[in-house]
């Protein structure tokens, strides 16, 4: 049985069950908390949420050899930024005792 994605949606109507403010504000925090993670990340700043993880963002080298998955053709790969999440050690803690159903 697979898992349920939870969407930003979902995220909102678990803190509005939770929480006696209204959808749309939650909705507006969350959105803000996107919104400057974003341009934070795009500044060049890392962010770190304690407990949760931090994301930075790191520039991946080019590569004149790659592979196209799709076409089998070879072509060259521009260096280029990625965003990374590491996650925080008790995130890594709640995640470790997670039994995986089979």
């Amino acid at each position: 049985m697979a898992q349920k994605k939870i969407t930003k949606v979902d995220l909102v109507e678990a803190v509005f069950l939770d929480t006696s403010l209204e959808k749309k504000e939650i909705q507006e925090v969350v959105d803000s908390l996107l919104e400057k993670i974003k341009d934070s990340l795009k500044a060049g700043s890392s962010i770190e949420l304690r407990g949760f993880g931090s994301f930075e963002v790191r520039l991946r080298k080019g590569r004149a050899k790659a592979r196209n998955p799709k076409t089998g053709e070879l072509v060259s790969v521009e260096p280029h930024s990625v965003a990374i999440f590491r996650p925080g050690k008790e995130l890594k803690d709640t995640v470790w005792k997670i039994k995986k159903h089979k």
